[in-house]
């Protein structure tokens, strides 16, 4: 009997050194396809998450994004998406670039996220490519990659993981690179040694974000009513027209906002990302806005080929730019 217990403390033992070890392998590969963080932890339920959720949606601050309702517990338990998966790795990657919007009435502002390629592509390409690794180095394993468009609380992984905190703005936090970082996540079906360190919450009374936002989209700390947000409005929204409280309060933003985040003290730390995907594409930075006017379907497609921006369709750019352009008193 002694023999046999003996046994199985030295398997366990074993087991989870091979655990250790291949996660500090998975991590240092994750390095390797240009990830700047990266944690693992177990493929469990967020139940925090999923009551903030389940709160932010009984507000109805998701607005017009039906999607966001639909089957909520599936965002928060990663074995609704992947029911072999036991381990979550979750990935940060920087895309700051070095460049400034112009103030310029003829043309209109672009999120720094819509700047380059369509991060989708360029964090899912690294991930599949990670996953590709993993099941080399270990035949039985299998996952799924996951970037925005799966049901996965990005930024709550990216939490639960030691990668940041959510500042009061609801971006995820790095001390490292501020705001500027997109997240993914690979569900793995395999067994992990997994991290237990969180970030602390290092807003303290800070709330420029909150002061600065010119819709007053944040209505308390740590929750935006997606229904008063520019970044909404200008890429989410498919009405015809923007909202008057929206459009009167534009400030020269034709894709998306960046004011949280460009007024967060955090983003001091901001570090130029080392992923040439990320360079601004001609006219992504600042839009000229009658050449939105211009274009068929056939060239839109063309110029937003691999891009974010295409997330707002062509009618909606041209209407974002009609707003800014009345806003601007241009016929």
């Amino acid at each position: 009997m002694q023999a046999s217990v003996t046994a199985c403390s030295q398997n366990d033992t074993a087991d989870k050194t091979s655990a250790r070890e291949l996660s500090r392998r998975i991590k240092d590969r994750a390095f390797v396809e240009g990830f700047e963080k990266v944690g693992v932890v177990p493929a469990r339920v967020l139940d925090a998450a999923h009551e903030r959720l389940t709160t932010w949606l009984e507000r109805g601050y998701h607005a017009g994004m039906a999607w966001m309702a639909r089957d909520p517990q599936t965002r928060t338990n990663p074995r609704k998406l992947f029911p072999e998966a036991r381990s979550v790795v979750v990935v940060a990657l920087n895309y700051y670039t070095p460049y400034k919007h112009a103030e310029d009435p003829a043309t209109g502002k672009v999120s720094r996220y819509a700047w380059g390629d369509d991060y989708h592509d360029v964090v899912g390409a690294k991930l599949r490519s990670l996953l590709a690794w993993i099941k080399e180095e270990v035949p039985q394993a299998e996952g799924k990659v996951c970037v925005d468009i799966q049901p996965m609380m990005d930024k709550a992984w990216a939490v639960e993981a030691g990668l940041g905190w959510i500042g009061k703005h609801t971006n995820l936090i790095t001390p490292e690179y501020g705001s500027w970082v997109f997240i993914g996540e690979l569900l793995l079906n395999i067994d992990l040694e997994y991290d237990k360190t969180r970030v602390d919450d290092h807003c303290g009374s800070c709330t420029l974000c909150i002061d600065a936002c010119p819709t007053a989209a944040i209505n308390e700390p740590y929750v935006v009513d997606s229904n008063k947000c520019i970044s909404y409005a200008t890429i989410e929204l498919r009405d015809a027209e923007l909202p008057r409280d929206i459009a009167q309060h534009l400030e020269g933003w034709f894709y998306g906002c960046d004011i949280c985040q460009d007024v967060c003290p955090w983003n001091r730390f901001e570090q130029v990302t080392n992923e040439d995907r990320f360079q601004p594409r001609t006219g992504n930075v600042n839009a000229t806005l009658t050449e939105a006017f211009e274009l068929t379907p056939q060239t839109y497609a063309q110029r937003f080929r691999g891009s974010a921006m295409k997330r707002a369709k062509l009618s909606g750019l041209q209407r974002n730019a009609r707003a800014l352009l009345g806003a601007n008193g241009a016929k």
